[in-house]
């Protein structure tokens, strides 16, 4: 991708399958529910899949030449799959945790590599019961790929606050926005990338891994931003799963208008200045604990500034990408969010406020799912 060129977007997103009766997952959905979905989406339209667990489905779009053409086909997936969830007396939810789901009892997919994960990972794999959104942007050139992979990881705490979704893990409030992020970093190979001179380093590197035996490809490295192993991409992984469909394409738009800005930037003889994983890890955390609501830490000014300053800042940083990729309102859709907060701080609202009339502790989770249910198919047609 050229800053001067169109872009080329894919988006990825994990749903949960619940039972709108008992609220809890289904643990062993019925196969037919993916056929359905298949039918549904037609040829070329998207993909739906299993996941690493049977309560799960994860979408993704084919490759998108717009920001507006990813809406519509995360919309039409979406819908497709709420569809195909509907005939089997069950319905899909984006959020990253269940409310209250046990994870010892969720049933892995039998599948070659799931088998393998499952294996490998023991425990660690069984309490993956999470779900995030993938958004892949198209750079051809290897090195240009690496060289703005490690320039972008500083913003990856500024999108993940926008996108918590995962506030509750097993019955309980966690206190974080994210509890995902804390279960995934019990894998190995998570977290911020490792930053490379070049892209035959970072080869050179995944070579050491896959020739020691310790893992098949660069698909099992899955730290928050990547390099795709399947395609000439900067696959952003930090993100929670937004609960809105347009709050996803919002991060989207923002990361794409990111790394055209950082190919301007670089047009220019210029970079963004690289920070040392120490301290983009307490941004990290910050993003995590509190989502956008304490502030995340200005590096340039060595002072944590509020969330809604830095917002403004990335909204006029990226104006010219977002003019040039059309894409300007979606990217102010985080004014939006702000307002309204995250799926995390409404769950958590929806929570107490069924508390604070009288419901347990259980039919305030009810009450959360229920929320999700509506919630994950607002404004998708």
């Amino acid at each position: 991708m050229s800053p001067d060129l169109p872009l080329t977007i894919g988006v990825e997103e994990e749903y949960l399958l619940v039972d709108p009766v008992t609220r809890d997952l289904a643990v062993d959905p019925p196969d037919a529910i993916l056929q359905d979905c298949e039918s549904l989406i037609g040829k070329g339209c998207g993909m739906v899949s299993p996941e690493f667990l049977r309560a799960q489905l994860e979408v993704g779009t084919p490759v998108c030449r717009s920001i507006s053409e990813a809406r519509a086909r995360v919309d039409n997936l979406r819908s497709c799959v709420a569809e195909a969830a509907e005939k089997h007396g069950l319905r899909p939810i984006a959020a990253s945790t269940h409310p209250f789901a046990e994870w010892s009892i969720q049933r892995h997919t039998d599948k070659d590599r799931y088998n393998v994960l499952a294996e490998d990972m023991q425990h660690l794999a069984k309490r993956l019961l999470i779900c995030g959104m993938h958004v892949h942007v198209g750079i051809e050139d290897p090195e240009l790929r690496n060289d703005i992979l490690n320039q972008v990881t500083y913003f990856l705490p500024h999108l993940l606050a926008l996108t918590t979704s995962s506030p509750f893990w097993q019955g309980r409030k966690t206190g974080l926005r994210c509890y995902r992020l804390s279960v995934f970093d019990e894998m190995p190979r998570t977290g911020l990338p490792e930053r490379f001179d070049s892209h035959g380093e970072y080869t050179r590197h995944v070579a050491s891994l896959v020739d020691a035996g310790l893992i098949e490809d660069a698909s099992k490295i899955w730290w928050d931003i990547r390099a795709s192993a399947k395609f000439p991409t900067v696959e952003m992984r930090v993100a929670d799963i937004c609960t809105r469909a347009e709050d996803g394409i919002t991060v989207a738009a923002i990361f794409a208008c990111l790394v055209s800005m950082l190919m301007r930037l670089r047009r220019d003889n210029q970079r963004w200045r690289v920070y040392s994983n120490m301290l983009l890890q307490e941004n990290r955390w910050r993003a995590q604990r509190y989502g956008f609501d304490q502030g995340l830490v200005d590096f340039g000014k060595g002072a944590i500034v509020d969330y809604a300053d830095l917002l403004e800042e990335i909204i006029e940083l990226v104006r010219e990408d977002a003019e040039r990729l059309d894409c300007v309102a979606e990217v102010e859709n985080a004014r939006d969010i702000l307002k309204r907060g995250t799926s995390a701080h409404r769950q958590v609202a929806v929570y107490e406020a069924a508390k604070t009339a009288g419901a347990d502790n259980a039919e305030a989770l009810h009450a959360v799912v229920d929320w999700l249910i509506e919630e994950t198919q607002h404004g998708v047609t």
